[in-house]
């Protein structure tokens, strides 16, 4: 018989990173024009690490992967463009302002993709609900 409470915990794990990572480049997406942050500089561009979610296995000391967990959230250190705005309030003595690193396609395409595997891990857990359901109709 298969036991679907790891199944499910693993892709309960995927669904909390995912949600993370959506929440992270929406960030990125609201902040793509912010020239001055609480720091005083622009917005730096988050990008968000996923690793193995380990568990020792019973007794036998080997480590099983058990899903994934969010390793961390970092600044992408890369500078921003200069663009010439000479009105704007952050501009230098040149009329230049040094906009954030966010470059909206790429954070397009991270969302989608961020998306499509909340929506895989979504379809995952429907499966094993019915999969379920249906092994209880048996004995009926």
């Amino acid at each position: 018989m298969m036991n679907l409470i790891p199944a499910l915990d693993a892709t309960a794990s995927a669904l909390t990173a995912e949600k993370v990572r959506l929440d992270v480049v929406s960030q990125n997406i609201a902040n793509a024009h912010t020239t001055r942050g609480p720091n005083g500089l622009p917005y730096q561009r988050k990008l968000v690490s996923f690793e193995a979610a380990l568990d020792r296995a019973g007794g036998s000391g080997h480590s099983m992967g058990q899903g994934v967990k969010v390793g961390g959230i970092s600044e992408d250190k890369s500078l921003g463009p200069l663009i010439y705005i000479p009105g704007h309030p952050d501009a230098d003595g040149n009329g230049m302002v040094r906009m954030p690193n966010v470059n909206l396609a790429m954070e397009m395409v991270d969302l989608m993709t961020a998306s499509r595997a909340y929506e895989a891990n979504l379809s995952v857990i429907r499966t094993a609900r019915q999969m379920a359901q249906k092994a209880l109709q048996i004995g009926k």
